[in-house]
């Protein structure tokens, strides 16, 4: 199949429209321009990720579409509409930080960040088109090791994690939703990839007060639940939740939720439970990053791979290590989006993702493809 030139088939011209009874999903064989649906690869409440083929480059993408559920529906073909009585406002402040987050991405060229080929706006919403790749999810990972990793193993993950959340921080952005099911171990190379910034979910759920539903109990810390005079979320807010990846790898559970830990600390340090299986550098330098309070960890990711040792030339280091190509059932979710211009508001605040401003959330987990060893990001 062939399509006119982009500029006489602009994106969001539907050759085939969804099938009807179809829901908020468009239907296999709808047309964003020379960018065919072939099925979807997940569905959460804020976005759907569809498995698309590129007619031009003549690939396989993915394709995220801009649509929280709460607040928007499909109304005919491609269009999509704020639903009545709902918060409209949460709708379009969330679009335009998936604008954002699109145009941040974008210019990364960074190997454990999702790359970002295209967005644009249209239809009351808008689309990104990311790489297709293969892997499965840290969590997958550890699940199938059945225990936990040796030091190199698990410093050959935190490594590429942090020098991604180190560019991103440069840009004085913040993930805030960093966790074992937002880091991909890429097939055959095990290479870490940091997923699902949610710039878009983050601002609907500090608008609607829905932080028990977009936050991750045990990897937030307590910035992201309140605001506090004289706390603000920074680089270590990240460095609380990697620390928090790093605890559930070497405890198999997650430490106690921050919120708990204000009123009665029960947090067993890892220099103690895990003394003897990893070095006292690297556990003391993580107990310092799960710190309740803000000022007692480490403020940026140098000062953090430099307690951890990651800064030391000599240090072993297991390159990109996995236990098998892929695991299955384990796969399939989706990463990032856009969103539409018309609905900009110039005067908006910066999307949550950035500055220090607004909690941080979590994707909901979709479905994988059945039989797919493929995970949309």
């Amino acid at each position: 199949m062939s399509l006119p030139p982009e500029d006489q088939t602009p994106p969001g011209l539907p050759s085939a429209p969804p099938a009807e009874g179809s829901g908020n999903a468009l239907a296999p064989g709808t047309m964003l321009g020379e960018f065919e649906v072939l099925a979807v690869a997940g569905e959460g409440g804020f976005a759907i990720v569809y498995r698309a083929w590129d007619h031009s480059l003549k690939r396989q993408v993915a394709l995220k579409e801009y649509l929280p559920g709460t607040l928007a529906m499909r109304h005919s073909g491609l269009q999509v509409l704020v639903k009545p009585g709902r918060q409209s406002e949460a709708f379009w402040k969330g679009l335009e930080s998936f604008v954002m987050e699109a145009q941040l991405l974008a210019r990364f060229d960074h190997p454990a960040l999702v790359k970002v080929f295209r967005f644009w706006e249209a239809n009351g919403t808008a689309y990104m088109v990311m790489p297709f790749y293969d892997g499965h999810t840290l969590r997958a990972e550890l699940a199938h090791r059945g225990g936990p990793p040796d030091e190199a193993t698990l410093l050959g993950w935190l490594g590429p994690v942090a020098d991604a959340l180190a560019v991103i921080h440069a840009e004085r952005w913040y993930h805030r939703d960093v966790a074992p099911d937002n880091v991909l171990l890429l097939a055959n190379s095990g290479r870490p990839l940091l997923l699902d910034f949610g710039a878009a979910r983050q601002v609907i759920g500090d608008m609607t007060q829905a932080l028990t539903v977009i936050l991750k109990p045990g990897y937030a810390p307590i910035e992201q639940y309140t605001d506090i005079p004289g706390v603000h979320q920074g680089p270590w807010t990240d460095l609380y939740a990697l620390a928090a990846v790093a605890h559930f790898a070497i405890c198999g559970k997650t430490p106690p939720p921050s919120v708990g830990r204000m009123l009665t600390d029960s947090y067993q340090p890892l220099a103690q439970v895990a003394a003897g299986r990893y070095s006292h550098r690297l556990l003391d330098a993580l107990d310092r990053a799960l710190s309740v309070r803000p000022d007692g960890r480490p403020q940026s990711i140098a000062e953090f791979k430099q307690a951890i040792g990651l800064d030391d030339p000599g240090l072993r280091i297991a390159p990109h290590p996995t236990s098998q190509p892929m695991l299955p059932g384990h796969g399939g979710r989706p990463g990032l989006a856009p969103a539409p211009a018309a609905a900009l508001v110039p005067t908006a605040p910066p999307p949550a993702l950035g500055p220090a401003s607004a909690p941080a959330v979590a994707d909901p987990v979709a479905p994988a493809l059945p039989g797919s060893a493929r995970r949309p990001l």
